[in-house]
């Protein structure tokens, strides 16, 4: 479990007290200064980056790699060169296995209507065809199909959730790049600039459908079709924050915990393993999922914003860290605009009910961040 180090209780609700009031009036769990603004627009900048070659290997694997049962190449998008295979077995390539790790995250957590669609009896049927499909002519996978029916049914499911954090990842990461684009231009000034800038890009894609095909031998199968009406906010975006934002799973090769000893919560939606709780530190660490993120957006920081780490600490020596803990920072950006999208009411209402509702609302998304790292980085 993620370790949080304790604040005062008088310091913590003074803490707690501000935030709330920021959230009502149309500010953000972060606080408004200029150098949070350089830091947030700076690492989403890096990160859109980085999430737009995620998207496009999600997307890859799962129109192009359906039932690659061993895909050796699936992380070079169809383009398999010497070169480019050197460079992979030299690890001077992006770490698409952090994007996995999300993927698989989503699938485990599950919730909005995707993962119901995926119970459905209209998909089985759909995915059997197209299983059928792949597997024709081919007698050992359909050997390997009667002896394991939910096998290959199970393998399109997590297909549908490539293409789905696919599909998410490729609305967000125009959403961060234009953002920096504003910043550079003078229009983006503040946090709550930020915020907005990010539900309005939300609010847009909020109807978005989200749906899935794939071509075998010239002809295309629907596994997710427009008719399940599936859509970007409930379906995709909601389940991500769920997923990896809030609960996420334990680093393996971090800490040991005992199950026995329910060390893990047996309810998943217990979970606190997610971004806004993971501790900077042991993210430093060589193989933990999020440290594979960093060492990704190390490579796309914009200028101001390595030289920003340069002058601070250990300089370059702890940068990965240093990145985890601006990346944080610009999370509960995202998370505000994501929450506040889902507000009752707007924050700008006079009516004094619809106020106690956001204030009912708001409070009940600051129980659940209590041990996140929200209070650490009021004091960053």
């Amino acid at each position: 479990m993620t370790l949080t180090t304790a604040t005062p209780s008088s310091l913590h609700q003074e803490l707690r007290t501000t935030i709330l009031e920021r959230l009502l009036h149309g500010q953000a769990l972060l606080p408004d200064t200029p150098t949070h603004v350089m830091e947030v627009v700076g690492i989403l900048k890096s990160y859109g980056v980085v999430l737009k070659a995620y998207a496009e290997n999600l997307c890859d694997i799962s129109e192009r790699q359906f039932l690659v049962l061993f895909p050796f190449f699936k992380y070079f998008n169809g383009e398999i060169t010497i070169p480019k295979l050197l460079r992979h077995w030299w690890h001077d390539r992006m770490n698409y296995e952090y994007a996995e790790y999300c993927m698989r995250a989503m699938m485990w957590h599950g919730g909005g209507g995707l993962d119901a669609f995926l119970d459905s009896a209209e998909f089985r049927q759909l995915a059997g065809k197209a299983i059928a499909a792949k597997l024709w002519g081919n007698p050992l996978m359909q050997l390997l199909n009667r002896l394991f029916p939910e096998f290959l049914l199970e393998t399109v499911r997590m297909l549908c959730y490539y293409s789905g954090l696919g599909q998410f990842w490729s609305v967000m990461y125009p959403i961060f790049l234009t953002l920096s684009d504003r910043y550079d231009g003078g229009d983006i000034r503040s946090i709550p600039d930020v915020v907005d800038h990010i539900r309005a890009g939300l609010i847009a894609a909020a109807d978005r459908p989200i749906t899935y095909s794939v071509t075998i031998r010239g002809q295309t199968y629907a596994i997710l079709p427009a008719s399940a009406g599936l859509t970007f906010l409930p379906d995709t975006a909601i389940p991500y924050v769920e997923a990896v934002f809030l609960r996420g799973t334990p680093f393996f090769g971090l800490v040991s915990f005992n199950a026995q000893a329910q060390q893990i919560s047996r309810d998943q939606a217990e979970f606190r393993y997610g971004a806004l709780f993971a501790d900077p530190i042991p993210t430093g660490a060589a193989g933990i999922p999020p440290t594979l993120l960093m060492q990704d957006m190390r490579h796309y920081l914009p200028p101001y914003l390595l030289e920003f780490y340069r002058r601070q600490g250990r300089g370059e020596d702890d940068l990965r860290v240093k990145i985890c803990q601006t990346f944080q920072k610009s999370m509960f950006c995202v998370t505000t605009a994501a929450i506040t999208a889902l507000a009752p009411y707007p924050w700008t209402t006079t009516d004094p009910q619809e106020q106690a509702a956001n204030r009912a609302f708001y409070e009940t998304w600051l129980d659940r961040l209590e041990t996140s790292r929200l209070w650490n980085v009021q004091l960053s």
